[in-house]
């Protein structure tokens, strides 16, 4: 009889927006967006065409999903995201 090992196959979920995190600290900002689901949405399109793009925020979004939430970019990806999200809208 095997026994289930704890912690195997399972993978760290990444959050939909940061909030606070140091690690996107020196990335810039492509957009800004007033809700969760929208910002969420513009990342993956970048994320689809090959630019590593995440959400950020200084605060949690509310229980709506409502904030002042971040699309933003490694700085040597800004010019290529900028014209990509110009280009899209």
């Amino acid at each position: 009889m095997q026994f289930p090992r704890f912690g195997r196959g399972m993978t760290v979920k990444e959050e939909l927006v940061a909030v606070d995190d140091p690690r996107f600290s020196g990335w810039e900002t492509v957009s800004s967006f007033a809700d969760r689901d929208t910002a969420v949405a513009w990342r993956d399109q970048l994320r689809a065409m090959g630019v590593q793009a995440s959400c950020v925020a200084d605060s949690a979004p509310d229980r709506f999903g409502r904030g002042d939430i971040y699309l933003v970019v490694p700085p040597s990806e800004w010019s290529r995201a900028n014209e990509i999200v110009e280009n899209l809208d």
